[in-house]
């Protein structure tokens, strides 16, 4: 006999309480606790059956089948090479960034490539994704589409199609019949990934499932959810711009550092090859602009960074940032100050890295130095050279990883020269690489590589 409690879940993280709270415990989110009926089955003294799916790691048929390409090279390289059958793939993103897009060009390309896929839309009618469909150029036959809020209709659509992959459009959209709480709660988004995890894993269909984003640029719903999923992707990007980012945060099946580059067009999403190549292809001339190398998975990536600094005329200087860590500048214009005798305490410092990625390595330290201190001495750092290496409290270069990579990556762009840690070079292995590297030791010597000082 079912029991049926009134319980106060917490809409952020799933936490449980008998009772309303103002603040959850779990995630000190306020006022996020929503009463939902749960119902709780009678245990029943039946003798547990032994697991039908129970076998030997040795008798563990394998066929040695490789990744299934989507069809988009950028999409490929993120998931780890391609799709892998019965993976459940959660991406995430803010409202109008091209989620939805990217999901139905994939789902096209390998409908045309003979592939029977299903994309269930919750949100939109399928006149509506017609319309998308139409504008991206696509018009596969075994693309099939499905406007439903019910799991348990998608679940006949599919037993009656038998799609290899499977997009949901969106999870945050679809409910469980048998869950009494709303469509959206933590409840229902919990049971529907439960689901839909059960079902790609014993059916062998691939899922991509949509995810909201909260305000902090979450995923709205339970943590738990991205522990549940083979793949956590997320679309970044500005919706008035041309270009998105697709970063793995999560991924069972490849590196959880790898990024795509996609620029929006009028009929869609369109690859990127040499994102070094678009993030420059902009540069700024004069004072306060430094290119840094960013290892993103297996890729480098050249960027700009770009720096401006005015004088603090009311109260504290401000360390304003996009793209970087303001804590981290705060700590490089200590070091300045201090190893390089600049005045940095009356100093606003405002730091850009173009093209709207987010540089979290420290490797980009010496660029970031470089460019503060270039817009400080009003002095330009020289155009043909890239800077790399982490800046030390004590002002010293510290090494930076896959140096061979991110140089090779600069002189296919055609800089003469690089900047880099003279301990790199001592531990430099392999063939001799085309690009001069000049290597520095300290931030003073690096001053006077980049012509911002006169050597002592």
């Amino acid at each position: 006999m079912a029991k049926a409690r009134s319980v106060y879940i917490c809409q952020a993280c799933g936490h449980q309480e008998a009772k309303w709270l103002g603040r959850c415990p779990g995630c000190s989110a306020w006022s996020s606790f929503v009463e939902e009926v749960v119902t709780r089955e009678a245990k029943s003294a039946v003798e547990p059956k032994r697991p039908e799916s129970l076998v030997r790691l040795k008798d563990v048929p394998f066929d040695g089948t490789q990744r299934q390409s989507t069809g988009i090279p950028e999409l490929d390289r993120v998931l780890g090479g391609g799709l892998v059958k019965g993976a459940l793939i959660l991406v995430g993103g803010d409202p109008g960034i091209g989620k939805s897009t990217l999901l139905l060009q994939a789902v096209g390309k390998l409908a045309h490539a003979g592939h029977t896929c299903l994309y269930v839309s919750a949100e939109e009618s399928v006149q509506q994704v017609k319309l998308r469909a139409d504008r991206l150029g696509l018009a596969p036959e075994p693309l099939y589409l499905l406007a439903e809020t019910s799991l348990e209709a998608v679940d006949r659509a599919r037993a009656e199609v038998n799609p290899t992959v499977m997009v949901i459009d969106s999870i945050q959209t679809v409910g469980v019949e048998a869950i009494e709480s709303a469509v959206g709660s933590v409840s229902q988004i919990r049971a529907a990934t439960q689901h839909l995890l059960d079902v790609s894993k014993r059916q062998g269909v691939t899922t991509f499932v949509v995810g909201h984003v909260t305000k902090e640029g979450a995923i709205a719903g339970p943590k738990v959810m991205e522990h549940m999923v083979d793949t956590v992707l997320y679309f970044e990007g500005e919706r008035t711009g041309p270009y998105r980012i697709l970063r793995a945060h999560k991924n069972r099946f490849g590196s959880a550092q790898e990024i795509g580059v996609f620029e929006m067009d009028s009929d869609g999403l369109r690859a990127v090859d040499n994102p070094s190549e678009l993030f420059l292809s902009q540069r700024a001339s004069g004072p306060g602009a430094a290119v840094v190398t960013s290892v993103e998975g297996s890729r480098p990536i050249l960027l700009e960074v770009q720096a401006l600094t005015t004088p603090a005329l009311y109260g504290a200087p401000r360390r304003v940032t996009v793209g970087f860590d303001s804590q981290r500048v705060a700590m490089l214009a200590a070091v300045l100050e201090r190893k390089a005798g600049l005045d940095m305490a009356g100093q606003d410092i405002y730091i850009n890295v173009a093209g709207g990625v987010r540089l979290s390595e420290p490797a980009a330290d010496l660029g970031v130095v470089l460019a503060i201190a270039s817009t400080v001495r009003q002095v330009a750092l020289p155009a043909d050279t890239v800077f790399i290496g982490e800046v030390g409290l004590s002002g010293e270069i510290r090494a930076s990883s896959y140096l061979a990579s991110r140089v090779q990556e600069a002189k296919s762009l055609g800089f003469a020269r690089a900047v880099v840690p003279r301990v790199d070079l001592e531990r430099l292995k392999g063939p001799p690489l085309d690009l001069p590297l000049v290597g520095v030791l300290t931030l003073e010597e690096a001053m006077v590589e980049a012509s911002l000082t006169r050597e002592r």
